[in-house]
């Protein structure tokens, strides 16, 4: 696919929801995409000013259901469709169609483990066959051959950019990896929900999914590939009164002689050149607020005063680099463009 001045037809489909909102905004700023169709199930027949009135701006298609979309006239499909939902939509898509699946229906290449995590048999095994698990900087050549992304989720993202390639490295005990990650309420999704009430959520902050998050065989699918056996990590997601962002701390014993510092500097020569991921000083430590509205990704590494341990932190916004923004970041690297396209834009801050 050539790139020329909005060449590139874009679909949305479940474009209602924040991240769909999210691909939107970044989207029309990119300079070979057009927008040539939004679905929203509840929404249908709306303008999309009447669902974000900060989009209403921009000259968009009118919302439509899924049944009524003219998918054939897109060349690139983001689904930000609920899990569970995507399996037969994507299945019945023509096989020209380049996707990107925002939600979870793709990105566990188990098929067992999917059933035990979200409760139904998958509903397209061919397809999970050749999806990719898409994050770009672990998997890049694979998602620039790819028809099918499984975009991944916002906690694994921060959880296995750091710790992939130190267990690729052999730096740290992969027996003993302790996961504690904090995410803002957008993450739940626009939906009602009682536990997204604001009365429920704010002047507080409360551990949810503890020992049973489905992000974990996620997180673990990442760690086992780069392990070369199986892995299991303890991973607690809490809920804080704050719109975007993740912050993700992991505590690991050190192994094979390596120090903080050498874990610091692996993950310096990884990421060097990349433009989405930065590795601070040894000692500093970022914050969400200093990447929230970018695609960046933040690492900080600290030596624990325990000996042979390190604390590693890495921050996101979730609905960017976390969704939104690794969606657009897989779809350039899908078809030829740079991959900062669109994505340039500093954080926001403060």
């Amino acid at each position: 696919m050539t790139a020329s001045s909005n060449n590139i037809r874009v679909g949305i489909l479940g474009a209602s929801g924040y991240t769909g909102a999210e691909l939107i905004r970044l989207l029309a700023q990119h300079p070979f995409t057009r927008i040539s169709l939004l679905t929203g199930d509840r929404a249908a027949g709306k303008p999309i000013g009447d669902v974000f009135p900060h989009l209403g701006y921009l000259d968009l298609p009118v919302l439509t259901k899924i049944e009524d979309a003219k998918v054939d006239e897109c060349d690139v499909i983001f689904c930000a469709l609920p899990h569970g939902t995507t399996q037969e939509v994507i299945a019945g898509l023509p096989n020209h169609l380049k996707v990107v699946d925002l939600s979870a229906d793709f990105r566990l290449h188990n098929l067992d483990t999917y059933a035990e995590w979200y409760g139904h048999a998958h509903q397209a095994p061919e397809l999970q066959k050749e999806a990719v698990y898409g994050i770009t900087e672990l998997a890049r050549e694979a998602v620039k051959k790819a028809r099918l992304v499984a975009n991944p989720g916002c906690y694994p993202t921060a959880a296995q950019l750091p710790l992939v390639p130190l267990v690729e490295a052999g730096q740290i005990d992969v027996d003993d990896i302790i996961i504690d990650a904090k995410s803002g309420v957008s993450g739940a999704g626009r939906a009602a929900k009682e536990g997204s009430l604001f009365t429920e959520v704010s002047e507080g902050i409360h551990a949810y999914g503890v020992a049973s998050h489905r992000h974990a065989p996620e997180i673990e699918q990442g760690l086992t590939g780069a392990a070369g056996r199986e892995i299991r990590v303890n991973f607690t997601p809490h809920l804080m009164p704050m719109n975007r962002g993740i912050l993700s701390t992991a505590y690991v014993r050190l192994a094979n002689g390596a120090s903080a510092a050498d874990l610091r500097e692996t993950l310096a020569k990884r990421y060097a050149g990349e433009p989405f991921v930065r590795v601070l000083p040894l000692g500093q430590v970022p914050a969400t607020r200093h990447v929230r509205g970018s695609n960046h990704t933040l690492i900080g590494v600290v030596a624990d005063r325990l000996s042979g341990r390190a604390i590693i932190i890495s921050v996101i916004d979730n609905l960017v680099k976390g969704a939104s923004g690794q969606a657009v970041q897989n779809m350039n690297a899908m078809t030829g463009l740079p991959e900062t396209t669109a994505l340039s834009q500093p954080p926001m801050f403060p």
